[in-house]
């Protein structure tokens, strides 16, 4: 899978969790779903792109791709 499929699909997690009014809440669901329904190799992905600097992710999916990163 590409960086641009899964940029997508990260942003329509984080564009259903924005509507949470508590940001850390938000950024927390982004990682619980990316947690339990990615595959090793597309979070390993996405991981790598937000450490390369990749820019086309929401706020609260690239901090949330930052906490699965530790």
């Amino acid at each position: 899978m590409d960086n641009h499929n899964l940029i997508k699909m990260a942003n329509n997690i984080g564009a259903f969790f924005k509507s949470e009014p508590d940001r850390e809440l938000a950024i927390k669901g982004v990682e619980q779903h990316i947690r339990n329904f990615w595959e090793p190799r597309m979070r390993t992905a996405i991981i790598e792109y937000v450490q390369k600097g990749g820019t086309e992710l929401m706020d609260i999916v690239s901090e949330a791709v930052l906490h699965i990163a530790k």
